[in-house]
C-alpha cells in the first residue's frame, strides 16, 4: 500500500470539486458523567468536542494522535457503539443521529469495526466459521448451508485454510485472529470498516501482510477504511489522507502526501518531528 494516492485532487477531496463524501461527521461532541469514587459527585469528561471530520469513497483515512485524545471515542460513534451528547453523523446523505432503532438495522451492517485486541473481540467459545457466518445469522441473510459457505469463500479471502473452520480463535496466532476478524467485518458486504489501532499488536512481519491484504480487500471490495493508528510510520503506508487529534479536537485534516511534507499545525509539526527514522527502528530491534 505503500506510496498509496487518491485519485481526486486535493481541491476535490475537500469538496469545492464537487465530490460526494461517504461520511461527514459535524460538530460531534461527546461527554461522560461519571461519580466520584468517595463522595459520589457527579463530574463530566469530555472525550469529544466539537469534531468535524470528511471521509471519501475508496479511501483510506488515517485518524492519528495521543493517547486520550479522542480517537476510539470518534471511530466508537461512527460505528454507531456509542451515542454522542451533539452534532451530526451524515453517512451516505443521511443524518444517522436522527433515525430511530428500524431505520439504523439496514444502515448498521454497512459499517463495520475491527479492534486492537482480536483475542478479546471475538467470542472464545465459537468456532471460526460460526463467528464469520454469525453477523448473517443476526441480519438474517441466507440459510444455514448458505452462511456456512459463505463462512468458508471469506476466511479464504483473508488468507485463512477453509480446513480450520471448526478451530476456536485462541487456536490461532495473533495475525490469523486478526485476519478472522477481518473475514467477520466482510460477511455483511459493508461500506466503511474502522479499524481501532488493528494493527499495533502484531509484529512488523504480520502488519505488513495485513497492511497487503487490506489493500487488495479494498479494492476488490470497494471499501473505504478509517484507520486509527498512533503509528505514523505505517500512516504514511497505507493513507489517503491524515485527521489529526489532539486534545479532543481535529486540528487538521490534509492529503497524506501534503501533511507529511507541509504539516499546517504545531501539534502535528511536533508529531512528525517526533517520528522515528525506519534505520532508527531497525537499530533498535537488532541491538
Amino acid at each position: 500500500m505503500a506510496g498509496k494516492t487518491l485519485k481526486m485532487d486535493s481541491e476535490t477531496q475537500f469538496g469545492a470539486g464537487g465530490a460526494e463524501s461517504l461520511v461527514r461527521i459535524e460538530r460531534l461532541t461527546k461527554w461522560y458523567v461519571q461519580r466520584r469514587a468517595l463522595t459520589r459527585a457527579e463530574f463530566t469528561v469530555h472525550a469529544l468536542d466539537d469534531v468535524s471530520l470528511t471521509i471519501y469513497p475508496g479511501a483510506t483515512l488515517a485518524l492519528v494522535g495521543e493517547s486520550g485524545a479522542g480517537k476510539s471515542t470518534l471511530g466508537r460513534c461512527l460505528a454507531l457503539l456509542e451515542k454522542p451528547t451533539s452534532g451530526e453523523i451524515w453517512f451516505e446523505g443521511k443524518d444517522l443521529l436522527k433515525l430511530d432503532r428500524k431505520e439504523l438495522f439496514p444502515i448498521r451492517r454497512q459499517i463495520q469495526m475491527i479492534f486492537q485486541d482480536p483475542a478479546s473481540a471475538l467470542n472464545p467459545g465459537m468456532t471460526a466459521g460460526e463467528i464469520i457466518a454469525e453477523p448473517l445469522a443476526i441480519h438474517r441473510e441466507g440459510t444455514n448451508a448458505q452462511r456456512r459457505e459463505r463462512a468458508r469463500e471469506l476466511m479464504e479471502q483473508v488468507g485463512l485454510p477453509a480446513s480450520a473452520k471448526d478451530k476456536r480463535p485462541l487456536e490461532f496466532s495473533g495475525g490469523q485472529r486478526q485476519r478472522l476478524a477481518i473475514a467477520r467485518a466482510l460477511a455483511l458486504e459493508p461500506k466503511l470498516i474502522i479499524l481501532d489501532e488493528a494493527l499495533s499488536s502484531l509484529d512488523l512481519a504480520n502488519q505488513e501482510l495485513i497492511l497487503k491484504l487490506l489493500a487488495d480487500l479494498q479494492v476488490a471490495h470497494s471499501l473505504t477504511y478509517l484507520h486509527i493508528s498512533h503509528d505514523l510510520r505505517l500512516v504514511s503506508e497505507f493513507a489517503d489522507e491524515v485527521a489529526v487529534m489532539h486534545d479532543r479536537r481535529i486540528v487538521e485534516q490534509q492529503p497524506a502526501a501534503e501533511l507529511f511534507i507541509r504539516p499546517r499545525s504545531r501539534y502535528t509539526q511536533g508529531l512528525l518531528a517526533a517520528m522515528p527514522s525506519l534505520e532508527s527502528i531497525c537499530d533498535g530491534r537488532l541491538a
